[in-house]
């Protein structure tokens, strides 16, 4: 057999196989492995001149074996692979050397077996299958495992096991023939159908029998009640036609059908008379909401408005349901004002200020005004945002939703039943990045719940969802799909008026337990398509220990290598490249790397909430930056407790030490518990909340919450006229890719798409430069991709994966990721990241061009909500490429542009992954910025070389600080300034703000005129007031229309960064933007009250440059200013 032969490696990497050869550094050395490409196929790696080459070996239709290769090997055929080796010993064969020596595997090391906080009651023989419905003790531990094989102690173990208990149960209540009955089957039946399960009939008919025989009184009542029911339910049912007659309810016999089923059906026709009923009645009376439809109640919000440098407190009542948001003086006062829901085209957020919002309304007259307001916290500013989508995205008139919301938890439960209420987990509240209060009505439109160490039964914690669902939403969430390995669990549910929108459901796990044999560590995954968008998620439970971190690395890579879902054409690619959003979710067991000895000021420091010493010590962080694990993938900011070791039924203590026959074991308080997630690149996705609940006290673990806002595309029906509409085309040129890589082969590109017919493949590319590990292949022709569909509403959403192949065994070699709206408007240089299975395998640089049919774009919902941001981007030494935008999707970032770059720069990021520490050149990537609690939702994506942030349309655009300082220096915003700023004339201006030549400076499109620096004041806290300012921060406005000299015209960049202009969709209706008045002189109450130096471009005509004419600027002057007095 192959697997005893010392040269056959199995299903290691291709990575790990060159590593393996070049230790042996011998010519002639060689290996044999699985293939990466074809299941049933092998690859023969062999070493000569310090390179390794790889054949491939197929089986043909009678399963014979033959070497395939470009060229230079003779076709043989073997019936085994031991033959196939033994003939190419000898010389003159065709391979590049003859088989000399073999490459013996390493030594497996001997697994210990894993410290399991909670040991696992392994029942033996028996497969995970619920067969005894009470106690749900007894049923879920029959879920926990596939047991080990081994006969000879079956049946008295079963039996003795069972029986014991069962003598330990009140019984008092229950009567004699029953227990009779399940006395005589836990005495000799159940060992029957264990017998029976052992030969492959697993249905349990002793079992079926004994349940029937305890349920024959309540069989008969569901007998002579069912055909009622299902007579009632006809009556109620709107589609029966009245010409069809009466027809005879079927009810099977009794002694056929097991009691389970016919219960189920019956909470089926229950739930389905009430459903028919209240949508029957509702209707009648012509009432809109109910059980399928959630009601969310109007909600207040006080909030103070500065007024010529006063504060007066307002209400803003927002009501979803009849969409309108009511401005009042006082609480249960009279409306004053109200703006419905079409009336109200965006919510501008300051960054800076996490309380402040601007709200920009258009009044009767069709004139723009921007109202500002100061919430009392953050948490009540993203409430209110929250509720103002839902009631846009309530009254829309677009027949698909282009954004949804997706809560995420996960919870290891600890071998215990959960408690009565876990309502706080799905409204997440508790610690860390909360949703507020008034949010709690708002239902998400997906829910993904993964759990671990969980001995319920699929149906019951099934059930167990759909009712805290329904008490938090009075919606009835429909089940996508389900799937358990042991005890590892992945539920995922969505609202019923999604049901037809989600398609493509795929299922599937990995063991990685011991010897990946064992389920008890793995991960399930369910993936679907969300009309044109793809969705992944993963619930993995990864081997415990402190010490076993490389353990952990291991499951992940096997997980990624060997997990199953998604588009089945995508072969090249593993689950990270295969959807357009991946969630990764699970008890990752990955532990804080500090000594024992360290465990009461770990638990101090957690009661002191000092969490960022602690995070630079876990073992998840430390890999995730040396690129070990979770590649590129994004996690929110970790703004709670570890939610790992408790004691059970309180939060307020950790129980790190077990004492164990070996000595004291510990287990040190750890953040185990983790989402991440990782999308294609310009996708939308923006983090909502992430953190724990501190009431679900059941199990060990707290459980988490994650939520997310994601943007979704829609099956796309062109509006265009097909024989009107010109061809579309993507062209890719001058493609060259820098490979990590000894091999010696020929490569090709292929690229896949949902928006091209089939994938297209390059022709060869030329070997051009092979350093020490390292190889420049270099693809002179241009290709040409034609897209299904044209318009650029439907092809600028869409993404090019690409896949560098070797032409011999036909194994990719890197895979990345291009999204076509970085090109929208001209051809683009990009750079790209090349990753295989997780690990880092080089770059890909070249040009991409667009073309499409003529066609608008229309605004999506998540460009209601913008963020105004500050300069901390480049003062935090980022890029000076990168220019800040004022106004600007917190998530369409991540263009890699070749600016400054030179050719031969290996692992550089750019459009899809590509992310580098800050310690990256100029041109580089900056590092992460690290978002404080509660604030604004802004996707932490990193920068490419020379990336710039693309707005969407009708983005207006940035400015930078007026003194030039670092981000140090500001002060936080809640307690005002502590310094006052110098006044500064032009040299001094101009000698703070380094490398101001080479940045690309935001538009400042309302203050056509010089702006004087005034001192300011302290401000007093919590709120900063328009007389008290603090100069270090861009948002604060000077009190006087006038521009310091030396400061250049901001200019603002586009996605794809290099002065591109692309076509100019409006955001807004040709009402929204009024004939422009005459210019006036700005008073300097009215900009005080702004966050920042210029007001947003509502208009949509001002998009991105490298030059911006008066013109134009002087038009946004008067827009900004048309419908307000100048007093």
């Amino acid at each position: 057999m192959v697997n005893l032969q010392p040269w056959y490696h199995g299903n290691i990497t291709r990575s790990k196989a060159e590593d393996l050869l070049s230790k042996a550094a011998k010519d002639g050395s060689f290996l044999l492995r699985d293939s990466e490409s074809i299941q049933g196929a092998y690859a023969l790696c062999v070493l000569y001149q310090n390179c390794v080459y790889t054949y491939r070996i197929l089986p043909n239709e009678e399963r014979r074996l033959s070497v395939q290769a470009s060229e230079g090997v003779p076709i043989r055929f073997f019936s085994v692979i031991s033959d196939l080796v033994e003939h190419y010993y000898k010389e003159n064969m065709g391979l590049v050397t003859h088989l000399q020596f073999p490459v013996q595997k390493e030594e497996e090391r001997a697994e210990d077996p894993e410290e399991e906080t909670e040991p696992i009651n392994i029942p033996p023989q028996l497969p995970p299958r619920n067969f005894f419905p009470v106690p749900s003790n007894n049923e879920s531990k029959e879920v926990q495992s596939e047991p080990p094989k081994g006969t000879e102690l079956v049946r008295p173990s079963i039996s003795e096991t069972f029986l014991q208990k069962f003598q330990n149960l009140d019984t008092s209540s229950v009567p004699e023939e029953h227990l009779k009955a399940i006395q005589e089957y836990f005495k000799v039946s159940v060992c029957l159908d264990a017998e029976m399960v052992q030969n492959g009939n697993p249905t349990l008919p002793h079992l079926k029998k004994l349940t029937n025989g305890l349920c024959k009184n309540l069989n008969s009542e569901i007998t002579r009640t069912l055909p009622t029911l299902e007579l009632f339910q006809k009556a109620l049912d709107q589609q029966l036609s009245p010409g069809l007659g009466r027809q005879r309810s079927q009810v099977s016999e009794s002694s056929l059908v097991p009691v389970a089923s016919r219960l189920e059906q019956l909470t089926k026709l229950l739930y389905s008379i009430e459903d028919k009923t209240k949508s029957a009645v509702f209707e009648s009376v012509g009432y809109d909401g109910g059980h399928r439809k959630s009601l969310i109640p109007p909600v207040t919000f006080e909030v103070k408005s500065d007024s010529l440098g006063i504060s007066t407190k307002m209400y803003l009542k927002v009501d979803v349901e009849a969409g309108k948001v009511i401005f009042k003086k006082s609480k249960e006062g009279s409306e004053d004002k109200y703006f419905m829901h079409n009336k109200i085209l965006q919510l501008v957020k300051s960054q800076k200020v996490h309380t402040r919002l601007v709200i920009v309304v258009e009044t009767e007259k069709e004139k723009v005004q921007r109202k500002e307001y100061v919430f009392e916290d953050s948490k009540k500013r993203e409430g209110f945002c929250q509720l103002l989508q839902q009631m846009k995205n309530k009254h829309s008139d677009k027949p698909e939703p282009d954004m949804i919301t997706i809560f995420i938890g996960t919870w290891n439960m600890g071998n215990a039943n959960p408690p009565s209420n876990i309502t706080s987990w799905f409204k997440s509240k508790g610690q860390g990045k909360t949703r507020d209060d008034t949010a709690d009505h708002i239902p998400h439109d997906i829910y993904v719940i993964g759990t671990q160490e969980d001995q319920l039964g699929e149906r019951e914690w099934m059930d167990v969802i759909k009712n805290t669902l329904r008490e938090i939403t009075n919606i009835s969430f429909k089940p996508v799909a389900i799937h358990t390995l042991w005890n590892i669990r992945l539920v995922v549910l969505a609202k019923p008026e999604h049901e037809n929108r989600i398609s493509h459901v795929f299922s599937d796990s990995v063991k990685t337990g011991i010897a990946n044999a064992l389920g008890n560590k793995g991960a399930v995954g369910i993936s679907f398509m969300f009309n044109g968008t793809s969705f992944g998620f993963v619930n993995s439970h990864l081997t415990s220990g402190s010490e076993k971190k490389l353990r952990r690395n291991q499951n992940y890579i096997s997980i990624l290598r060997f997990l199953n879902l998604g588009d089945k054409k995508l072969n090249p690619f593993d689950i990270t490249h295969r959807f357009t959003h991946l969630f990764w979710l699970g008890d990752l067991n990955y532990r804080i790397d500090m000594p024992s000895v360290e465990a009461e000021n770990i638990v101090t420091k957690i009661k002191q909430q000092q969490y960022q010493e602690l995070l630079s010590k876990d073992q998840l962080t430390i890999e995730k930056k040396d690129s070990k694990v979770f590649l590129h993938y994004e996690e929110e900011e970790i703004t709670f407790a570890p939610t790992y070791r408790f004691e059970r039924e309180t939060r307020e203590r950790y129980a790190y030490t077990k004492a164990k026959a070996t000595g004291t074991k510990y287990n040190l308080p750890s953040w185990c518990d983790r989402v991440l997630w990782k999308s294609y690149p310009l996708a939308y996705v923006v983090c909502q909340s992430y953190g724990c609940t501190n009431d679900i006290m059941t199990s060990d673990h707290s459980p988490v919450f994650a939520t997310f806002e994601i943007g979704v595309t829609s099956q796309f029906v062109s509006k265009n006229n097909p024989n009107n509409e010109s061809q579309g085309g993507i062209k890719f040129m001058n493609c060259v890719a820098n490979l990590m890589t000894k091999s010696k082969t020929k490569f090709s590109i292929e690229y896949h798409s949902s928006c091209l017919e089939s994938f297209v493949k390059s022709s060869e590319g030329e070997n051009v430069e092979h350093k020490e590990g390292c190889l420049k292949v270099r693809f002179g022709s241009q290709v040409e991709l034609t897209p299904i569909i044209s318009d650029p509403e439907y092809l600028l959403d869409q993404h090019i994966l690409i896949s560098v192949k070797s032409t011999d065994s036909d194994e990719s070699y890197g895979e990345g990721c291009v999204a076509l709206r970085s090109a929208e408007s001209s051809s683009t240089d990009f750079i790209i990241s090349l990753t295989h299975h997780g690990e880092m395998t080089g770059t890909l640089i070249g040009t991409i061009q667009l073309r499409t049919s003529e066609g608008k774009q229309t605004e999506k919902l998540y460009d209601f909500v913008k963020i105004e941001r500050d300069d901390t981007a480049v003062s935090k030494g980022k890029s000076p490429h990168s220019s800040p935008t004022d106004i600007s999707n917190p998530n369409y970032m991540g263009v890699g542009i070749k600016a400054g770059i030179p050719s031969d720069m290996m692992l550089v990021g750019g459009w899809s992954y590509d992310m580098l520490p800050k310690s990256s050149p100029p041109g580089g990537i900056g590092g992460k910025e690290s978002s404080p609690p509660n604030r604004s939702p802004i996707s932490p994506k990193k920068m490419g070389p020379g990336m710039a942030v693309r707005s969407p349309p009708g983005k207006p655009p940035e400015h930078m600080s007026e003194d030039g300082r670092p981000p140090e220096m500001f002060d936080n915003p809640l307690y005002g300034s502590r310094e006052m700023p110098k006044l500064s004339g032009r040299k001094e201006q101009d000698s703070q703000r380094p490398n101001r030549k080479d940045q690309l400076t935001p538009q400042d499109a309302f203050f056509p005129f010089p702006k004087i620096l005034e001192v300011e004041g302290e401000r007093p806290p919590p709120v900063p007031t328009p007389r008290n300012r603090s100069f270090t921060y861009s948002e604060t406005k000077p009190p006087c229309n006038l521009q310091p000299p030396g400061l250049k015209k901001p200019v603002v960049p586009s996605r794809s960064d290099c002065g591109i202009l692309p076509k100019i969709p409006p955001s807004l209706p040709a009402k929204s933007r009024p004939d422009p008045p005459p210019t006036k002189p700005r008073d300097y109450r009215e900009s005080s009250e702004l966050p920042s130096k210029g007001r947003p471009r509502v208009d949509g005509l001002l998009r991105p440059t490298q030059t911006v004419s008066k013109e134009v600027n002087q038009e946004a002057v008067q827009v900004s200013k048309k419908g307000r007095s100048v007093k």
